[in-house]
């Protein structure tokens, strides 16, 4: 056999690469076993060996460039970047929301679009999903559900239009589903295997 026939046979077991990408809800803030609970973690038990999911969530990120807290000044966008993903979800926006963040709300679709277009240049060429935040239950770190739902989800849902991106809905099916949010904001481990349950019947489901 040749060479080359070698490295397309080793190509093809390779697994499928998905990166993870949002805030402390991807990362799995308060979910006490957080890499196998949070739902990057349940996705991967869901998704098997064919792939290779990873969790590149990092507490209290935003959108935007000029808040608290940029997703894209972190480490872990940088990770993302490098681990040259096939498949992205990115969810983002629930950070935003707060007042002294969403000062900035003009430059909202056009960092959501720089974050798209880092991903859109990697060799890979990976297919995007954006997410829609989950709703708040209350005003914990300054986080705001009317500015989520009437701005953040707005704005995601032109940004998807405009750069042909496919939308998974994260905030309808949580609504009324205060149960899932012990401290308002955070799903607890039910909400996350929710939130990957969507994810798969959207993303993953033949």
């Amino acid at each position: 056999m040749s060479v080359i026939a070698l490295t397309l046979i080793a190509c093809k077991s390779e697994p499928v690469r998905v990166a993870c990408v949002g805030d402390s809800i991807t990362y799995g803030h308060g979910i006490k076993d957080r890499l196998h609970d949070a739902y990057p973690g349940v996705l991967s038990s869901m998704l098997g060996e064919k792939y290779d999911v990873r969790n590149f969530g990092v507490s209290g990120t935003t959108t935007m460039m000029g808040t608290d807290m940029p997703y894209m000044n972190e480490q872990a966008y940088k990770d993302a970047l490098e681990f040259n993903p096939q498949i992205v979800t990115i969810k983002l926006g629930t950070n935003d929301s707060k007042p002294y963040n969403w000062k900035e709300q003009e430059h909202f679709k056009q960092d959501l679009k720089t974050l798209i277009e880092s991903f859109r240049a990697l060799p890979s060429k990976p297919k995007i999903w954006l997410c829609l935040p989950v709703p708040a239950y209350g005003h914990a770190w300054s986080i705001n559900d009317s500015i989520i739902y009437n701005g953040v989800i707005p704005y995601i849902k032109e940004v998807a239009q405009e750069e042909s991106l496919s939308l998974i809905d994260l905030n309808t099916p949580f609504q009324g589903k205060k149960q899932y949010f012990p401290d308002t904001i955070h799903p607890n481990e039910e909400g996350e295997k929710m939130i990957a349950d969507i994810i798969f019947e959207k993303v993953f489901k033949k």
